[in-house]
């Protein structure tokens, strides 16, 4: 049984203006170093885990051409092309299509393309550890973060802590058995008081977004949950070699639900299982979330490009092109691109999507 990953990269990252557009989205950007872009990190975290010629992306067709310049060691026939996004079931059941012509029970690694890591042997033992567990019991592993904190902006997954399956995986200190526990439940982002009680019962993990299966066991799921999705899936099938192929994807796309494989399957099947997971995660949702994993100076300041800091503290200022001067300010977000300008109050950058939807509406797209 062979082993593959799906890159989902076809967000545009509202939350990430002005840096972030619909030109270039989030997963094209350079946040976590000046080396790679957020999808090359991603990609070279799977290299030692997955053959780069069973690796798949699914983007929007816009940014098939920006896909193919940022990971040119992925197969052409590799890039699914959404001609529009439907949310992740429909973007997970059209790369199981495309892996299912190859092999029928492939094991399938699913993750983000724009979130960091910073532990990368940790995480490559964790997910070697999910492949293992499907390949031999079947069923949907989610890999959780161990929370740390009580945090409001993630969704949560409740464990059974006394129900588990033991794998047994090599390591450098020889064979060790590897923990996979039944999953309870799955809640929404909470309130705070709730994510509070969420860290204290020790029982819940942070949704990280990442999952493994073999293809049968998701089309299974797809087929018992979604069946409109699952017929579409389909009708698609049998036409995948063919040329009009993706004239086809644009129809059934049409008609099909944007729905999340979260709520479209994970809460409602009985064979979910999570590894408690501690690898340095951030799914960076957020200019909040850069400003916590940035170097501070010793004023608690992160800066790039040409700033001056007069009696200021706790910001972070990224300006591409000119200079940018703060004075007697404090906990402000401040990113200056020949796109736009934000200034931005710590704690309140998850509403930086409200400035998106505000210039949707007013049909100013020429910012977006």
């Amino acid at each position: 049984m062979s082993n593959y990953a799906i890159i989902m990269a076809g967000g545009i990252g509202t939350r990430f203006w002005p840096k972030g557009t619909s030109k270039m989205p989030k997963q094209y950007l350079k946040v976590e170093n000046e080396k790679y872009s957020m999808i090359q990190e991603t990609y070279n975290r799977l290299e030692d885990i997955i053959p780069h010629s069973n690796i798949f992306v699914v983007t929007n067709i816009a940014y098939k051409t920006l896909t193919k310049k940022h990971l040119p060691k992925i197969p052409e026939e590799n890039i699914i092309c959404e001609p529009f996004g439907r949310n992740t079931a429909p973007c997970i059941g059209l790369s199981c299509i495309f892996i299912k012509q190859f092999e029928p029970k492939g094991n399938v690694l699913v993750v983000p393309s724009d979130h960091i890591i910073e532990d990368k042997n940790e995480y490559s033992r964790i997910v070697k550890t999910g492949l293992k567990f499907t390949a031999e019991n079947g069923g949907i592993v989610t890999l959780g973060i161990k929370p740390y904190k009580p945090e409001t902006g993630y969704g949560y997954i409740q464990y059974n802590t006394s129900k588990y399956k033991e794998i047994s995986i090599s390591s450098d200190d020889g064979v060790v058995k590897e923990k996979v526990y039944k999953v309870k439940t799955f809640a929404e982002k909470p309130n705070l008081e709730t994510a509070k009680a969420f860290l204290e019962s020790g029982e819940f993990l942070w949704n990280s977004g990442m999952f493994i299966f073999r293809v049968d066991t998701m089309m299974d799921e797809i087929r018992r949950f979604l069946p409109e999705l699952n017929k579409s899936l389909h009708t698609l099938e049998k036409k995948l070699l063919s040329n009009d192929f993706y004239k086809l994807l644009e129809l059934e796309y049409s008609k099909i639900k944007g729905i999340s494989i979260d709520y479209g399957v994970m809460e409602k099947s009985s064979h979910v299982y999570t590894i408690p997971s501690n690898f340095g995660w951030s799914d960076v949702g957020s200019w909040d979330e850069i400003f916590n994993i940035k170097p501070k100076d010793s004023d608690g300041n992160y800066k790039k490009g040409t700033v001056v800091m007069i009696n200021s503290k706790n910001n972070l200022v990224i300006n591409d092109q000119r200079i940018s001067a703060l004075i007697g300010v404090e906990d402000l977000l401040v990113i200056d691109t020949d796109n736009g300008l934000l200034i931005c109050k710590k704690g309140e950058s998850q509403n930086v999507k409200e400035v998106v939807d505000y210039l949707k509406r007013k049909g100013m797209d020429k910012y977006l």
